[in-house]
């Protein structure tokens, strides 16, 4: 270790703060320190097959300190970031204050529910572990309400679902929902044979898929609609009370299931100076992912906006490529910082997008050369970049395990309702 290492403190360990992690770990002029307030990494795309019982928790997490095991410049704090003291370069945290020499927020994002209280109360997010497991024990518990409900009208509410969000995880947590219902539901719940729960996917826009191709948006609604998801664009949510969804044109639909994955917005934190948000309450940031108006202090992934990329002048899509791509550039330019060397602009290498819609069903876009893939071969090149990304070979291999089960058995033995004791249950 370097006699004064400077002491490099970031808020997160999604992709892009242990991305940056990763590339500073060993090296002695730094002393890295991570807070989170989890004490695991988690792979947000497959939260939703956490959610529907294909996955178990520990197939898409990985505990930081058993990660960075043996790193000997890295230390791991367990606390939430409640305050930045700038001037004293300084985090007050939920568990204690820590000083810095650099500070670097990575810390993603959270669901935006527009003002709406009713959503907000009522609904079910889809953005972290806890929220997959609520996701997962309240269908669950409504299917067993459902078995013995003897009201129609309200077994239909029971058994319908609504998802609002039109994007991939909306897309793929529909055409779970509608395999399940095709493949899982029939056989453990033979009592709800006949049944008319209805699944529908809703969205403000005029497509599917808003940021991939045509093809892939016209594939994702033919396919989804085939499987009998109820897809309605142009459909815009405004609150959801009393078992009821509606909509701004006045619609209803009558249902006691709402999973938001409509949208997202990043974290405001006590500290900083309202100058240096932008669009999305993500910090503005220059070509070096340094916050504008700040010194020493840096913001990568999804909390960030970088108006300097000339292919992205609006800003980087908030998806995994760019957070990954960014903690490993800000890595590499800190090292090059101690070195006096030339630092590199950040421009984001646009990898493609790709979305699973159901068994042997999916679509990719790649940008270059700009081709369309659907079908079997998509869900193949889907599955191989989403096991590449997890966080290591362990994790790989469960999930391998997993899927292969359910692709050859159309069916998953992980749907247990298991929820935290409380006193009343404690003996």
């Amino acid at each position: 270790m370097s006699p004064n290492p400077k002491k490099i403190v970031i808020v997160g360990g999604g992709f892009a703060g242990v991305n940056l992690a990763k590339k500073l770990s060993d090296h002695d002029a730094f002393d890295v320190v991570l807070v989170d307030k989890n004490n695991y990494n988690f792979f947000p795309p497959l939260i939703y097959q956490v959610a529907t019982g294909y996955l178990e928790t520990s197939n898409i997490s990985y505990p930081f300190r058993k990660l960075f095991r043996g790193v000997k410049n890295f230390s791991f704090r367990l606390g939430e970031l409640e305050e930045v003291l700038p001037d004293q370069k300084k985090l007050v945290l939920s568990t204690g204050e820590i000083s810095y020499d650099y500070l670097v927020f990575a810390t993603g994002c959270i669901t935006n529910y527009f003002g709406m209280e009713g959503v907000e109360k009522n609904s079910i997010p889809m953005k972290t572990i806890s929220d997959a497991l609520q996701l997962k024990n309240t269908l669950l518990e409504r299917l067993e309400q459902a078995s013995r409900e003897t009201d129609p009208e309200v077994r239909k509410k029971l058994l319908t679902v609504v998802v609002a969000g039109g994007g991939p995880t909306g897309v793929e947590i529909s055409g779970m929902f509608a395999e399940m219902k095709r493949t899982i539901v029939a056989k453990d719940y033979p009592e709800l044979a006949g049944s008319n729960g209805d699944i529908y996917l809703v969205d403000g826009l005029k497509a599917l898929l808003t940021p991939m191709s045509e093809k892939s948006q016209k594939y994702a609604y033919d396919t989804l609609s085939k499987n009998g998801v109820q897809i309605r664009l142009n459909a815009m949510v405004k609150d959801f009370t009393d078992d009821t969804v509606h909509f701004a044109n006045g619609d209803t639909i009558q249902t006691k299931n709402l999973i938001w994955a409509a949208g997202v917005t990043a974290i405001v934190f006590k500290g900083i100076p309202e100058s240096s948000y932008g669009r999305g309450k993500r910090m503005t940031v220059d070509a070096y992912n340094k916050v504008l108006g700040m010194e020493d202090v840096y913001a990568i992934g999804d909390t960030c906006i970088q108006l300097t990329d000339k292919n992205f002048p609006q800003g980087h899509p908030q998806v995994a490529q760019v957070a990954i791509q960014q903690g490993d550039l800000l890595g590499k330019n800190m090292i090059k910082g101690v070195k006096n060397e030339e630092l590199k602009p950040f421009a984001y290498h646009d990898k493609g997008s790709m979305a699973i819609i159901g068994k042997n069903k999916a679509v990719a876009d790649l940008p270059k050369p700009k081709l369309f893939f659907s079908g079997f071969i998509a869900l193949m090149m889907w599955l191989f970049i989403h096991l590449l990304s997890l966080v290591n070979y362990r994790n790989r291999i469960r999930t391998l395990y997993n899927w292969a089960v359910a692709y050859l058995t159309n069916d998953q033995s992980l749907r247990m309702i298991v929820r935290p004791a409380t006193k009343k249950t404690l003996h």
